[in-house]
């Protein structure tokens, strides 16, 4: 049992230490997050990161429990500019039986809102895990927790962590994670008929696709638009359609269905070999549901959105690899407010039934974006996702569509963490940074956000929102019209540079063998000795074991 400190306590912390990994001068990350409450809090990350531990007997980290005129707090001393910090805490109320807990940072120069969020409870500890980069040093800043309706409740704290990073130990971790969950070793071994080594053979290795996917919207633009389609086929293996699919978009007008458009850009992207995400099948939004629609009531819409999704799974049965069955569902709820609670439910389960194949998504905004919208905390996600697989959807899939306009890296990073304690695909689905930027920062900002999803071992593909208009993109585009590429273009072509293994060549050595280490994905290998040759191919798919290929050369 953790002791808790008394109420008028404020806890003065300093800066200046971190946690040394003997791989590099620097602390290795930490993904532990937790869902579950429990009975008692774990013991702190990175053994509390510059918070002082404080040991009983036994060696027990004492709780802490702040209590101040507006909540817990503590006083940070020394923080510094440009270092990243990964926080964390459990939490615990009294008062009322849950609460949204926030976690704010006040600087001298600046308020940040929100850093963190919990959904906790009474009676048990609930694991809170976010973070921040300051802008500006801070001599003394103060960290903060309050109850987001109001409330008057008392909050506990136990096992609070802070771990400083410079941006060059955040990169270590990063490029350390794509090596270890994007790369596998493979060793090439060549012989002859009679299965004798042969040194000294040339070694040509080609990877010929990507296993991870990184995509972008397309818009019926695309269509018959040669320069547009050969820009995407070079850079991109998914696609999604940005507005084709939706239902204003086939259904304009009631019964008047029409899938030409769609059905020509499934066309485009079935010949490029590329795969799709559907986009979606109903929009709680009200604004973007067909004007006909949203004057119907009772048996008459529940009629149209049968015959939608009948209409729509019939239509492209086992073509796409997801749908976004009921978009935006945490901000609005158009369906469940005229047809009941159990909309959401009814859409989800015919979903699964007309194409069990699919993988079917809860896909929203401002989840990894920030934690200051009370709709969409990572908690709030959660439990309305469990609340559906409880009533028995086939939920398969976590959309995060990370718009962003200042990215938390901290925080982006640990919402993931939480969110991947549940083991289902998380894929960010709609990124882009707002247009209220430059576009040179815009690119600054999309090189961080997409470095961070892609080293995020459990995060399984990124969506780019940036189809191509006349007019522009819907916040960020990677090229102008005439594909010239434009910040963030250059920004997409470097990544996608980066994460492929391109060509290599080699000799083998006295074994008749050669080695490299590749990013996940399909290979071509020719192996040639004097005038003969022979080749194959192979799949790196991922895992901790060396890939072996051997190939035989008839001399």
């Amino acid at each position: 049992m953790q002791d808790i400190i008394p109420f008028f306590m404020v806890l003065v912390l300093f800066a200046g230490t971190c946690l040394v990994s003997p791989l590099h001068d620097g602390p290795m990350y930490d993904s532990t997050a937790y869902t579950e409450c429990k009975e008692e809090p774990e013991k702190p990350l990175y053994n509390g990161g510059v918070f002082e531990s404080q040991p009983q007997s036994g060696g027990v980290q004492h709780a802490i429990a702040l209590y101040e005129v507006d909540g817990p707090s503590f006083i940070l001393h020394s923080l510094t500019q440009d270092t990243i910090y990964s926080f964390s805490i459990w939490v615990r109320i009294e008062g009322s039986s849950s609460g949204l807990i926030s976690a704010s940072l006040q600087t001298e120069n600046e308020t940040y809102d929100c850093i963190g969020t919990v959904l906790a409870k009474s009676g048990c500890w609930s694991f809170l895990k976010g973070g921040f980069l300051l802008n500006w040093p801070s001599t003394s800043s103060m960290l903060f927790f309050q109850n987001t309706d109001g409330k008057d409740i008392n909050i506990e704290l136990a096992s609070p962590s802070l771990q400083p990073f410079t941006k060059q130990q955040w990169r270590f971790n990063q490029e350390y994670l794509i090596n270890t969950h994007r790369k596998q070793a493979v060793t090439i071994h060549v012989s002859d008929s009679n299965g004798k080594r042969m040194q000294g053979a040339t070694i040509n290795i080609e990877q010929i696709s990507k296993d991870f996917p990184v995509g972008s919207a397309i818009a019926k633009t695309i269509l018959g638009n040669m320069p547009y389609q050969n820009w995407f086929v070079k850079r991109f293996n998914a696609a999604v359609f940005e507005n084709e699919l939706k239902w204003y978009a086939t259904e304009p007008d009631q019964g008047k269905v029409n899938y030409t458009i769609s059905d020509q850009m499934l066309q485009f992207v079935r010949a490029n070999k590329i795969i799709a995400r559907g986009h979606n099948i109903f929009w709680e939004d009200p604004k973007y549901t067909p004007a006909w629609a949203r004057n119907l009531t009772g048996i008459q819409l529940q009629a149209a959105v049968d015959s939608r999704i009948q209409s729509l799974m019939n239509q492209y049965r086992e073509e796409f690899i997801h749908w976004d069955v009921s978009n935006e569902m945490l901000h609005f709820d158009f369906y469940e407010k005229r047809l009941g609670p159990d909309a959401t439910l009814h859409f989800f389960e015919t979903a699964h039934k007309s194409d069990p194949l699919a993988t079917l998504f809860m896909n929203d905004f401002n989840v990894v974006e920030t934690c200051s919208d009370v709709n969409s905390t990572v908690d709030t996600y959660i439990s309305r996702l469990r609340e559906l697989q409880q009533n028995g959807v086939f939920m398969d899939g976590i959309g995060l569509e990370s718009h962003f306009t200042v990215p938390n890296l901290p925080l982006m990073r640990a919402i993931i963490d939480k969110l991947a304690t549940l083991n289902l695909p998380i894929w960010l689905t709609e990124v882009d940074i707002s247009k209220t930027l430059d576009k040179d920062t815009q690119a600054i900002y999309l090189e961080q956000v997409l470095r961070e999803g892609f080293s995020h071992p459990s995060v399984n593909g990124i969506m780019l929102w940036t189809a191509l208009h006349p007019q522009g993109c819907y916040q960020m585009c990677l090229t102008d019209n005439d594909f010239r590429n434009l910040p963030s273009g250059d920004v997409v072509d470097k990544l996608l540079q980066e994460w492929q293994t391109g060509h290599a060549e080699g000799v083998t050595d006295e074994h008749g063998s050669y080695s490299i280490f590749g990013f996940l994905g399909e290979y071509r290998v020719t192996a040639t000795y004097g005038n003969k040759t022979a080749d194959t191919t192979f799949s790196l798919c991922g895992g901790r074991e060396t890939k072996h290929v051997t190939i035989s050369i008839r001399l």
